[in-house]
């Protein structure tokens, strides 16, 4: 896993606040897992135009909890580190549905607290990496909140599944799912295009990581180029397996989210070419 602080109970400092366990989606009030649309809310004081990011765990669909980065702490930045519905107690899109329900939450409730709307970024590790870019690429999710997911500002994959996410596979009967893969319309690469926000893509090494990750985001990447996106990269951590490439990534989100800060958004691109029969 990541390397991170959990959202701490007590004070966080004179220049910060944190809210704990928001309900983000009450009308789900009542149905199975639904305790679990929580989310901590961690904030600069008195302060304006903040970006604000909001991070989803990972657990392969079926656990983990939501927590703090101390990476992202101390940097003049929001944090909204959310957690969502899990399978079997669900099957999906419900814990897409949730990723979508978290990320307008902060498009609507950061602004009210000094927060810039044109700053909210998602970043998400391994299943939660796959959540975010779902939402981030397939703007069905975000537009029954009446957002245009192109607002995002960026978009953080760390190890995240590019192809349908394994526990949908098998959620689908697809079996071994581990070495069945598939594309259809719960895979970010069904939803590839050039307007999307900016993205990094971050993973372990061709060898070490798990389940083809590495290759699975260089044809998204590549995939993403091909259709005319302006700015998409995959950087490959070296020699580092799973675990280790979501704990030693930190320091090209934190330079990602900083370049996106200060740097105007690039215009999609027309192709360069044309793929062959």
């Amino acid at each position: 896993m990541m390397s991170f602080l959990p959202a701490p109970a007590g004070d966080v400092g004179p220049d910060y606040t944190l809210e704990h366990d928001i309900n983000y989606a009450p009308e789900l009030a009542g149905t199975p897992g639904a305790e679990r649309c929580v989310l901590d809310f961690y904030r600069p004081k008195n302060a304006k135009n903040f970006p604000t990011i909001v991070y989803f765990h990972g657990g392969g669909l079926a656990g983990g909890n939501k927590s703090i980065p101390k990476e992202l702490m101390d940097k003049g930045w929001a944090v909204v580190g959310a957690t969502y519905r899990f399978s079997p107690v669900v099957k999906h899109p419900a814990y897409i549905e949730d990723a979508a329900s978290a990320v307008a939450w902060a498009f609507k409730h950061a602004p009210s607290h000094g927060g810039d709307r044109s700053k909210v970024f998602v970043l998400g590790i391994s299943a939660g990496a796959y959540l975010g870019t779902m939402i981030t690429l397939d703007k069905s999710y975000l537009a029954k909140h009446g957002i245009d997911a192109n607002e995002i500002a960026g978009l953080i994959s760390v190890s995240g599944q590019m192809i349908t996410h394994q526990t949908i596979r098998k959620e689908q009967g697809i079996e071994p799912s581990q070495f069945r893969p598939t594309i259809d319309t719960f895979a970010p690469l069904y939803h590839i295009r050039k307007d999307a926000p900016p993205v990094l893509c971050t993973t372990g090494d061709w060898s070490t990581d798990v389940l083809m990750r590495a290759e699975e985001n260089l044809y998204f990447v590549s995939m993403m180029k091909l259709v005319g996106h302006p700015d998409i990269r995959h950087v490959v951590l070296k020699d580092a397996n799973h675990t280790r490439a979501c704990k030693e990534a930190w320091p090209q989100v934190i330079e990602f989210i900083q370049e996106k800060l200060t740097t105007p958004r690039l215009a999609p691109i027309e192709p360069t070419q044309t793929p062959q029969p």
